[in-house]
């Protein structure tokens, strides 16, 4: 999985390692001299790329960088020529090396990535979100936001009205999930997993290393107590347009010279959007235009019955009004979209619907989308309910006659006032999670799943020849500045020897800046803060058991489906040299 493996930014299908073993077998079948600069393609400035250094004493340590160099040389040729050949996806240069590669095989499109052992068949009650999970919006969702929320800047907040005029708009390709806002400063922040800023953006342009260091105490780091006090998670899908907006009002107040307090402008957006959201305008005209913002799921209402004939019980848990996802459901599924639902809650105000116990259910009338006033003790099918909690819920829905599981001599649930809700049984899907599988994971024991439609993106990213052929740069010095080391051995160093290795470190930095220009915004990959693990993928990996695409690629497995992750290990000395796409050592014999 993306998260399972140490070493690499991602798993590379075993097609590209095929296609890269070739080039590295060839370019080492060579004999090994520095190539001239006339053999290497694009512009000069890529040099600086490709030259490796030299040590000015040790001929051990050069006859390992000559090699290296070579190998880099070619591959970097090769990502040249494929790149004025027009030949973006590796496929066509599998096939060519293997014409017996099924092109099938070859797709890591509408996969379930699994972070732990999740037996299917066990699960007897699926529970869903609805934004972003059972529905999905094109970037026009986000651009509404964004201009709604703009525009209530200036009227309600008093913001220049020039900035109508400035030309601002959503950008999708400057945000990733996963960012957090320092308010103190402004800036949009990029976490590691160890919570250290990796990247930050004031405005649109990027912050130094030397600021970032002396901003965060000289380790890029906040203390827990400051990070609660400072940073504002932007965590889902819906915040990327939060995220575009606040990056644009600290540019324009600093293209215009304009002193303000960084604090009361985060405080004064966040407002905004917040109230474009509580307003339900841009629900309104989303209801209205279903075609123009949904995203269509032609696979979704299959999923569904395919879990609901399996016996599995359908629970639908949304935060969003009932006129609203109705109007979301009618036109990815259709009309009778509430007959396979055990449970339909909307308004359900998460997280609060996990940690409240004594919030009780409104039913809500269909034809008029009213709250009716009788008391709700038990929950129907094919009926819609508003608000509410967990614990409700499991009274309500009379959650302990169960569908059975496979195997009935298993414990089951003990009731206690209401009811246990703690259950491995309960999978539950959602797109936030923080707001949706973070307090269900962490408080009730549930299987949770991530809807992360950026898995696909970034494996079509990472099937580009240019993308692999970085990575497979990267690890190559990577594992040559640890065998230069190794050939250094245990004494002091030389002032030749820091040289070299800085100079290959820096290397090792480029080539991650090429993969980052690759992905395609200046933050990079959502699951990776500039070299290390992103605080998403680390949340991603602790919190959700699955974690998919879409819905739909639940499409491709059978509801009784078991779950291995791909790689469990944590630690480096559990990583061994088998894990690399590629044996470096030989090739650098």
């Amino acid at each position: 999985s993306i998260l399972g493996t140490a070493g690499s930014s991602f798993v590379i299908s075993s097609t590209a390692t095929l296609r890269s073993k070739t080039l590295l077998s060839a370019s080492t079948a060579q004999e090994s001299q520095p190539s001239s600069s006339s053999s290497i393609g694009g512009s000069p400035e890529f040099l600086n790329f490709v030259t490796l250094p030299r040590h000015e004493s040790n001929e051990e340590t050069n006859e390992i960088l000559i090699k290296m160099e070579k190998i880099v040389q070619e591959l970097y040729n090769d990502s040249h020529e494929a790149s004025i050949g027009g030949t973006n996806s590796s496929r066509s240069v599998n096939k060519a090396v293997d014409p017996a590669i099924d092109e099938d095989e070859d797709d890591e499109s509408g996969k379930v990535y699994s972070n732990s052992y999740v037996d299917l068949g066990k699960v007897d009650t699926v529970g869903f979100d609805y934004d972003y999970t059972l529905v999905t919006y094109n970037d026009e969702l986000l651009e509404l936001i964004y201009d709604m929320a703009l525009k209530r800047l200036v009227k309600d907040f008093q913001y220049p009205e020039e900035m109508l005029e400035s030309g601002m708009k959503f950008d999708p390709q400057f945000s990733v999930r996963g960012l957090a806002v320092d308010r103190e400063n402004g800036w949009i922040c990029h976490l590691s997993y160890t919570h250290k800023v990796a990247l930050a953006y004031e405005g649109r342009q990027k912050v130094s290393r030397e600021r970032l260091m002396k901003e965060y105490s000289g380790k890029r780091a906040l203390t827990p107590s400051e990070r609660k006090s400072r940073l504002k998670p932007l965590n889902d899908l819906f915040s990327m347009a939060e995220c575009c907006l606040m990056a644009d009002v600290v540019q324009f107040f600093n293209d215009k010279s304009i002193p303000f307090c960084p604090r009361n402008a985060v405080v004064d957006i966040l407002g905004a959007i917040g109230a474009t959201h509580i307003s339900g305008d841009f629900h309104r005209l989303v209801a209205e235009q279903p075609q123009k913002y949904f995203e269509p799921r032609p696979h979704l209402k299959e999923v569904l019955q395919k879990l609901k004939e399996s016996g599995k019980r359908l629970i639908f848990v949304s935060n969003s009004p009932f006129w609203y996802v109705d109007a979301g459901m009618k036109y990815v599924i259709g009309e009778q979209w509430r007959d396979m639902w055990d449970a339909c809650i909307v308004s359900a105000g998460k997280p609060r619907f996990y940690t409240e116990s004594t919030r009780p259910f409104r039913e809500v009338n269909k034809k008029t989308g009213k709250l009716k006033f009788k008391r709700v003790e038990r929950i129907d099918p094919g009926e819609v309910y508003s608000a509410g909690c967990l614990k409700e819920l499991t009274k309500c829905l009379d959650w302990f006659s169960a569908v059975p599981t496979q195997n009935q001599n298993e414990a089951q649930f003990t009731e206690d006032s209401g009811g246990s809700r703690a259950s491995p049984n309960v999978l539950y899907i959602g797109d936030s999670l923080f707001a949706d599988l973070v307090d269900a994971k962490r408080e009730f024991g549930w299987t949770t799943a991530a809807v992360t439609p950026e898995v696909d993106y970034k494996f079509e990213v990472a099937s580009k020849v240019q993308f692999e052929n970085a990575q497979a740069i990267i690890d190559l010095l990577l594992f040559g500045l640890r065998e230069i080391q190794e050939q250094f051995g245990s004494g002091a160093r030389t002032q030749q020897d820091f040289e070299v290795l800085d100079k290959l470190e820096r290397l090792v930095s480029l080539w991650r800046e090429e993969q980052n220009k690759l992905i395609g915004n200046p933050f990079g990959s959502v699951f990776r803060a500039k070299y290390q693990p992103s605080l998403f993928a680390h949340s991603l990996r602790r919190y959700c058991d699955l974690y998919m695409p879409n819905i739909e690629a639940l499409r491709h497995y059978s509801p009784q489906h078991r779950f291995y992750p791909e790689d469990a290990r944590l630690l480096s000395h559990e990583v061994t040299a088998e894990t690399s796409c590629y044996d470096f050592k030989e090739l650098l014999s």
